[in-house]
């Protein structure tokens, strides 16, 4: 919980428009009754200090550039996978798939 606490500080701080740091997030931690390990605000701080916080909540949703055409690619494989899947292999009874493995469970 006490990462959660931090993010969530975090984007106070953030929609308040406020620097992000350390002390910030333990100040905001401490007013809502939670306890934090000390590690976690300077932690918070120096990813999100000096981060555009409102770009990186905007860029969550897309995806970069080459996933995309990676994603146009996978769509003619996937064209292709339907005609290969309606072989199916014939059912092996139950004493075909005995011999196969030299022994029987049930013998």
């Amino acid at each position: 919980t006490s990462e959660l606490a931090c993010v969530y500080s975090a984007l106070i701080l953030h929609d308040d428009e406020v620097a992000i740091t350390a002390g910030k997030i333990n100040a905001l931690c401490k007013a809502a009754n939670v306890e934090v390990e000390p590690i976690w605000p300077s932690l918070f701080a120096k990813c999100l200090g000096d981060k555009d916080v409102g770009s990186l909540i905007s860029a969550i949703g897309s995806a970069p550039a080459a996933g995309a055409g990676a994603a146009a690619g996978g769509a003619a494989a996937a064209e292709a996978a339907p005609a290969e899947a309606e072989k199916e292999p014939e059912p092996e009874s139950e004493e075909e798939s005995d011999d196969d493995m030299g022994f029987s469970l049930f013998d």
